[in-house]
């Protein structure tokens, strides 16, 4: 399962799970009062009360453990998000350093008097307008003319950098969920609260 579904799926779940547990505190706020107004309440909602209890006691429990996984899912997803983000910005790195020599090698045949296609002179000058014009002027002052090509022509396109957060969402989660139980199934299986549930 792709962490980006296991996200929604287990999402769903503690939503379900916090919404219930909200609902059984409700009523046992409710119960309390109750228990507090009613002569002999204590005894009367004895058995509702505990049975109330540990319903909420499993419910928690269960909505805890989706989100330990979830938790641990988030983690499995920054993990990959961050290790793509550092590839690429490794790779700009690499290639940033790749265009300084390039770049450093176009000032210097054109100080040596030669002559380079325009779009590597274009990107000299992008790169510093003060570097280019030394470099035209010393070449002014030379007497051979070589005649060179563009040292980005065998350059590939470039390609569309990944989307980390994409990766993230495709990878496979690190190990399956726990199983996926309704709020109302595991709500049946409490001692005395399968007969409560509407």
């Amino acid at each position: 399962m792709k962490i980006a579904e296991a996200r929604q799926i287990y999402n769903n779940g503690i939503r379900s799970y916090r919404e219930q547990q909200n609902l059984l505190l409700k009523r046992k706020q409710e119960l309390e009062k109750q228990i507090n107004t009613v002569p002999d309440g204590a005894n009367i909602y004895t058995e509702e009360a505990a049975t109330l209890e540990l319903s909420i006691n499993a419910v928690k429990e269960k909505g805890d453990e989706y989100q330990q996984y979830m938790d641990k899912l988030l983690e499995q997803w920054c993990s990959v998000a961050n290790m793509v983000s550092a590839k690429q910005q490794g790779e700009a790195m690499e290639e940033y350093g790749e265009d300084m020599v390039k770049i450093m090698e176009v000032a210097r045949r054109l100080m040596k008097g030669g002559v380079v296609p325009p779009s590597d002179e274009k990107k000299l000058m992008e790169f510093s307008m003060e570097l280019y014009q030394a470099a035209k002027n010393i070449g002014a002052l030379a007497r051979e003319r070589e005649e060179y090509d563009s040292l980005w022509e065998d350059e590939e396109e470039k390609q569309e950098c990944e989307d980390p957060a994409t990766t993230a969402d495709n990878t496979e989660a690190f190990a399956p969920g726990p199983e996926i139980v309704e709020v109302a199934d595991m709500l049946a299986s409490v001692p005395g609260m399968g007969e409560q549930i509407e």
